[in-house]
């Protein structure tokens, strides 16, 4: 058995995501982080940071980085609630959450200084256009890494801090953390956490589609989701195919394997993340899985699983 390391769940969306992380979460040694975090892996998050302040460097591009971080850290995730009306920095502590984003600007700032505004309306270019104008704005020098393996420290000492520390809260040493489009960024979350786990749960592509067709942040026409979908398959099958998998934690899933024999690939599921088997209150059921079986006519199925002819086989489906 493995020792236990930490969850990242990973999927196309609508492929059972929520269900398998809130299993996994539902062990007795794991905490499930309740809501997609969003700062990892989505745009102007972590993984966006690290390339601008590494490979992509340079000073303007480094601040903009940091200005979109902060924007993610500091409004939008305070701003935003789960379906419980939780925030993110309520969810791991509001105080770790404060303390630990104050850290983090001050390891990534390599100096300020201010930058004399310009003059708006018809004031002279040397001096602002009124009283109340400002005369200056603040400028972020961003620290330039050249060691990545520094800057990684850095971003996985912000995670562990905050993923950890909740973990730590609930009383339990291992936590999990859940965002569909992980799917498309295991090289960065091996690279934060080399001893992770990744699951990554599919279900068959024909009602992935049908299931996002229902949701309001997906298209809502079947070509169009379609459009959708087709990158996302493709991306992930082509990295797959170059991807060396040989000594990383990976567990790759069907979410119909799991509902037709639930308790064998529980145990099975569980092993393999290094924690003995425990019967959680959420499960797979086949019937669960079946619902959008017929959504669609004949046609228009056939129409789908055409525009899916090689997609379809490489995910493990008929």
């Amino acid at each position: 058995m493995l020792s236990p390391a930490p969850v990242f769940v990973a999927g196309t969306g609508r492929s059972g995501t929520s269900r398998i992380a809130d299993v996994i979460g539902e062990h007795p040694l794991i905490h499930r982080i309740p809501m997609e975090t969003k700062f990892i892996v989505d745009p102007g998050g972590l993984r966006d940071l690290a390339a601008a302040l590494t490979e992509r460097y340079d000073p303007h591009v480094g601040e903009d980085a940091l200005h979109r971080l902060s924007e993610l850290l500091t409004v939008r995730l305070p701003g935003r609630r789960d379906d419980r009306g939780k925030t993110v920095p309520e969810l791991v502590g509001r105080q770790r959450y404060r303390n630990a984003v104050q850290q983090l600007w001050q390891q990534l700032i390599a100096c300020t200084f201010v930058e004399p505004a310009p003059a708006d309306g018809f004031a002279d270019a040397d001096r602002p256009a009124g009283a109340f104008e400002p005369v200056g704005r603040r400028r972020v020098v961003p620290r330039y890494f050249s060691d990545r393996g520094e800057l990684l420290a850095i971003l996985r000492g912000l995670v562990d801090t905050l993923f950890g520390g909740a973990a730590a809260d609930a009383g339990k040493p291992i936590w999990c953390e859940k965002t569909p489009f992980n799917l498309l960024a295991m090289d960065f979350l091996w690279e934060l956490f080399p001893e992770a786990t990744i699951v990554h749960i599919k279900r068959h592509p024909v009602s992935v589609l049908a299931s996002h067709l229902a949701q309001p942040w997906a298209p809502s026409t079947v070509d169009d989701a379609l459009v959708y979908l087709k990158p996302v398959y493709h991306r992930w099958l082509t990295w797959k195919g170059g991807a060396d998998l040989a000594g990383r934690r990976y567990i790759e899933v069907r979410a119909e394997d799991l509902a037709a024999d639930w308790p064998g690939r529980r145990r099975a599921l569980f092993e393999r993340l290094g924690v003995d088997d425990f019967a959680t209150p959420s499960t797979f059921q086949s019937q669960q899985l079946a619902h959008r079986n017929d959504q669609f006519d004949e046609e228009t199925r056939r129409h789908i699983e055409e525009a899916f002819d090689t997609i379809i086989p490489a995910m493990g489906y008929e």
